[in-house]
């Protein structure tokens, strides 16, 4: 199927300037508790309510562009939950885009715990039905299931424009989406070199697929989101067989989104109960490449297939060290966790590749952090 319109290439890079004065602050809506979210206030979770405010306000100013929904968490209580626009609304499923190869990591993460997969694993070795491989060569031997996860595979490959890239003709393809990342040329050894390769990711999911015995998506529903109480979730699909476009194709609903962040925060937890051990949180989120690319103007690690932001602003006004553990997809969505301040924030919109792509990331230190009462 052709689905390239509907997935972009990634994260932005385009430099982000200063908001505008809105129009002034907003009451924030109360949240409910549900079945889904115990919920709280911001004031009761440490939070300034009014700062909050002042950034809803900004939002539906459209100081940021167009943002669909915010949501932000404290001490595992979801405390503001906003809507923007007619589309958006608690139960709407939105495109997650690269956020996808983020969840990808969690699921990588659950087959190694499950004993079925390996980081040193040899991806080749795990498709012999594909044998022989166009383009085989040391280095494509060599590739493991580490190296995809950290993008550096050493694929010849190249998404920053994503007209005419592989990605697009790939997404475009009514081709079997397996052998397109098998056969596709090396340019270097794997290992060496970050790329950001949406395609790697892809392969990555079918890897998981062939380890644990049926689809990445299937054992995904059964194994993280179904003990998290996420519905209504879906994967964009291709060949063979409906593969799972791990790369950029999930869609979910912020609130479940934010149970994502919220076992980032919670080394694995979800409401008291594992559902991932935290040493593979610690292991997917150490700084593996320094600084590949930035958010506007916010400095930016990898990890395994997660950005690792720094706590402490470039502007310095928050000088306290630690890491913002953050899922970044195309025409701005985010996850944002941070696990010092036990504290979640999400972000969805349509804001396709202009500077407000980026603007969350702004919003995340001089609100959202802002507003924690010391």
């Amino acid at each position: 199927m052709a689905i390239g319109a509907m997935l972009a290439a990634a994260c932005g890079s385009t430099p982000s300037s200063p908001s505008t004065p809105s129009a002034g602050s907003t009451t924030l809506t109360p949240v409910a508790s549900t079945g889904d979210w115990p919920a709280s206030t911001p004031d009761a979770e440490g939070l300034d309510a009014s700062i909050l405010g002042d950034l809803v306000g900004r939002i539906r100013h459209g100081d940021y562009g167009n943002i669909d929904s915010l949501l932000v968490v404290r001490h595992e209580k979801l405390v503001v939950e906003e809507y923007f626009g007619a589309r958006s609304a608690a139960d709407v499923v939105h495109t997650l885009q690269s956020v996808s190869k983020s969840v990808t990591s969690l699921l990588t993460g659950l087959a190694i715990e499950r004993g079925r997969l390996r980081l040193d694993d040899r991806v080749v070795d795990r498709f012999p039905q594909y044998l022989p491989i166009a383009n085989m060569d040391d280095r494509k031997a060599s590739l493991t299931v580490r190296d995809l996860l950290t993008m550096r595979d050493g694929f010849d490959w190249s998404e920053n424009i994503y007209a005419g890239s592989p990605l697009q003709r790939l997404n475009d393809c009514r081709c079997d989406w397996i052998r397109f990342m098998l056969d596709w040329p090396m340019r270097e050894q794997p290992g060496t070199r970050w790329e950001y390769v949406s395609g790697g990711v892809i392969l990555l999911g079918a890897l998981v697929g062939a380890a644990v015995g049926e689809r990445i998506d299937l054992f995904g529903d059964r194994e993280l989101f179904a003990p998290m109480g996420i519905r209504g979730a879906y994967w964009i699909g291709g060949l063979p067989d409906a593969l799972p476009h791990t790369g950029g194709g999930l869609h979910m609903r912020p609130r479940d989104m934010a149970k994502l962040g919220s076992v980032m925060v919670t080394g694995g937890r979800w409401q008291g109960s594992a559902v991932i051990s935290d040493a593979w949180i610690r292991e997917s989120t150490q700084r593996v490449v320094s600084r590949p690319r930035t958010f506007g103007v916010h400095g930016v690690d990898y990890g395994y297939l997660w950005w690792i932001l720094d706590l402490a602003d470039p502007m310095n006004l928050r000088p306290q060290a630690g890491d913002i553990i953050t899922a970044s997809g195309a025409r701005g969505q985010w996850i944002f966790a941070i696990p010092r301040e036990d504290l979640v924030m999400i972000s969805t919109a349509e804001n396709g590749e202009t500077p407000n792509v980026n603007k969350p990331a702004d919003f995340l230190y001089t609100h959202v952090l802002a507003s924690v009462k010391r």
